[in-house]
């Protein structure tokens, strides 16, 4: 009998490339607020940070009673929205069941007056239109159940608190008695599903998460399992959240990601992403050839904010005219990204996505491939003119853009498209170098496909290959990783930009981390001034001088950039 390979799981993924993740749950009643107390940070996460003592938590739940929620509405939301798949919370952190569970009592059938299945419902309505229904399942954290991490537990102070470290035969038990059965129904109830998308695995063993990913497949031998199970045994991996790819990516990998800051519903919470950038992250991801997630928090009635609506609409629009450079396309074979937006290809197509229009020609660097076409997808009528030359290729393009955020040109080549190995300068713009592009030497801890690399000493360094176009002096930028509530995590360190022989030192992270930004940021600190002398290909290193020893992760290194300077 022939097993089913990772590789033939991942099919219809690839091809899906945009999903809806949808979190709500009894959080989405108290909305970021507990007795008058606002939550900080996300919404679904209430119950953890507030620590709202299980007994007082589950009353909540007589309080849920979505009677607005239509299932074909979300549907066909996520439809109009060009969205191939739907992950929606069937069980998060805090352990209620969104679903009618015979083994698990604690769930929206048996403990609200709304006493439908909702999962149920939105199965069927998914069905109907052609989308994967697929299902998150904490399969670790679990606030409410006895053993499972995070399990809220009464202390000498009377204030309670989430222990996460369980003594293993609890947490076995747990998984034995909670997890198992409820996956089993969720596999076994709502028809085929496309994945189960796990998350925060915590202490769970390396053979738990692959017991649990085999327990899945044994259940559904064409369903995914999510990189987050655990220790990388999932049939693809999972970026950050809100984290996107600043380079190239190895393997099957999908960023989940939010339309403003939290995930499950928020009443204060109106900081919503503009299409503009929802659109750019979409193609980013696409260009990476990661798959792209992106988040609604219904309300407790079941309605998806008007806000989240409109941007998704929005988004859907524009896949309507250009989702041939998205659906099934693969990431760019170019090293590095253009300046004007970024590449997909599918087959002998290269889909260049502009961001920032040129006025009248394109020049696209490293190209080995012959040209044999070009078009303006959405203006079939337009001649472009093609002139290939070295290493350039320019496309000759109307003064103006067909769209207001990214525009897609569609360029057939003579073969599957190659590009040259290594960075292209590009003009005067920066030349953005990510560790994702790099030359590791010594001992340097990759984080999965997330484009950042730490080292805890001095001894490793990172390198690329450039091909220099504009000697001179360059102003000298290094992004590290960097988190306003974990601040101990990272520290501040100095490092040498090496161009040749020249070089530039100084200190960079949490000294320049945006006061009024975001908690996860990616911090630009200013290194210096260096001078590159020659043109031609050149060796651009970056090693550390100095690791701050207080920080516990080290230097968490996302890339460096070298601008001309003025």
């Amino acid at each position: 009998m022939h097993k089913m390979t990772a590789e033939e799981r991942l099919q219809w993924w690839h091809e899906a490339r945009f999903g809806m993740f949808i979190h709500w749950g009894l959080y989405s009643i108290l909305a970021g607020e507990w007795k008058g107390q606002k939550v900080r940070g996300i919404g679904e996460w209430i119950m953890h940070n507030l620590k709202i003592p299980i007994a007082e938590y589950e009353q909540v739940a007589a309080q849920f009673n979505p009677v607005k929620f239509d299932a074909d509405a979300w549907a066909a939301l996520a439809l109009q929205a060009g969205m191939k798949y739907l992950v929606i919370t069937a069980k998060h952190h805090d352990g209620f069941c969104l679903f009618d569970s015979p083994s698990n009592p604690y769930n929206i059938v048996k403990q609200t007056p709304f006493k439908r299945d909702p999962m149920k419902e939105l199965a069927e309505a998914c069905n109907k239109r052609g989308i994967k229904m697929c299902f998150y399942y904490s399969q670790a954290q679990d606030w409410h159940a006895d053993g499972g991490a995070g399990h809220w537990e009464e202390e000498s102070d009377g204030k309670g608190w989430m222990h996460y470290q369980r003594p293993p035969e609890d947490f076995q038990r747990y998984l034995d008695r909670v997890v198992k059965p409820n996956i089993k129904e969720l596999l076994t109830n709502y028809g085929p599903i496309g994945l189960l998308w796990f998350d925060t695995p915590v202490g769970i063993t390396k053979e738990q998460s692959e017991d649990l990913r085999d327990y899945v497949h044994a259940l559904q031998p064409a369903c995914l399992v999510s990189g987050r199970v655990g220790h990388d045994v999932g049939d693809y991996g999972s970026l950050g959240d809100n984290e996107h790819p600043e380079g190239r990516v190895e393997g099957a990998w999908e960023t989940p990601a939010t339309l403003n800051n939290t995930w499950g519903f928020k009443k204060d919470d109106h900081n919503w992403k503009s299409v503009d950038e929802l659109i750019e992250l979409l193609v980013n991801c696409a260009s990476k050839g990661v798959n792209y997630l992106l988040n609604v928090g219904p309300t407790a009635e079941g309605v998806i904010p008007q806000p989240s609506v409109d941007l998704l609409k929005e988004v859907g629009a524009w896949l309507d005219r250009n989702g041939e450079a998205i659906y099934g396309s693969s990431a760019s074979p170019f090293y590095n990204d253009p300046v004007w937006g970024r590449v997909t290809t599918k087959d002998n197509m290269l889909y260049l996505l502009v961001k920032q229009w040129p006025a009248g020609t394109l020049n696209l660097y490293g190209l080995k491939n012959k040209v044999l076409s070009a078009r303006i997808v959405g203006l079939p009528d337009v001649e472009v003119g093609i002139q290939q030359a070295g290493d350039t290729l320019s496309l000759t393009v109307p003064a103006s853009a067909p769209e207001n955020t990214v525009s897609v040109i569609a360029v057939a080549v003579e073969g599957k498209p190659e590009a040259e190995a290594f960075v292209i300068q590009e003009g005067v713009a920066p030349i953005r170098l990510p560790v994702a592009l790099g030359t590791f030497k010594g001992e340097i801890t990759r984080h999965g496909g997330r484009g950042t690399a730490g080292w805890m000493d001095t001894s490793p360094s990172i390198s690329w290959q450039v091909r220099i176009k504009t000697p001179g002096e360059y102003d000298v930028v290094a992004i590290t990783r960097g988190n306003k509530v974990n601040d101990g995590w990272f520290g501040n360190h100095r490092i040498r930009v090496e161009a040749g022989r020249a070089s530039v030192s100084g200190v960079v992270g949490m000294q320049d981390l945006d006061p009024d930004g975001g908690s996860i940021q990616n911090i630009r600190s200013t290194v210096g001034r260096v001078r590159v002398g020659e043109t031609g290909d050149q060796i651009i290193q970056v090693v550390a001088e100095q690791i701050d020893p207080a920080a516990q992760r080290g230097l968490p290194l996302r890339g460096i950039e070298l601008t001309p300077s003025a």
